[in-house]
């Protein structure tokens, strides 16, 4: 073998090898065969009395009693929150009101929109203020 096809064999193997550990990684680092969707009960379970948060932008809080706030940006909203079926919904005003379904990796949390909207994710933790 020449040195030139040696060094693009050498070459495709590393890519190859590349794209196999970045597809076992989630975008957060996370494992991606650790990543489970969540039943109801799991939804309440791992939700009620937490707040689900980016740290950075918004800080949405899951009452043990089906309250529901949301503060993002500086603005703070109320609503409820309940589990139907598998998902986790929340009664907000539209277009942020709806169900979500919810998949969990370790203390990372991402909620996809049943209908149309964009997922978001963040960490569970306690509520840093509870009432």
């Amino acid at each position: 073998m020449k040195e030139a096809e040696l060094r693009g064999l050498r070459s495709r193997s590393f890519i190859a090898v590349l794209a196999g550990i970045v597809s076992l990684v989630s975008p957060n680092g996370v494992a991606a065969d650790s990543v489970r969707k969540l039943s109801g009960a799991q939804i309440r379970a791992t939700l009620s009395g937490k707040e689900v948060t980016d740290e950075v932008h918004y800080r949405d809080v899951y009452e043990r009693d089906g309250t529901f706030r949301s503060y993002s940006m500086g603005s703070k909203r109320g609503g409820r929150w309940s589990i139907q079926g598998d998902d986790l919904c929340i009664d907000l005003p539209e277009p942020d009101g709806g169900c979500f379904e919810v998949t969990v990796a370790g203390d990372h949390v991402v909620l996809t929109p049943k209908g149309l909207g964009t997922p978001s994710d963040g960490i569970v933790r306690a509520i840093s203020d509870p009432k």
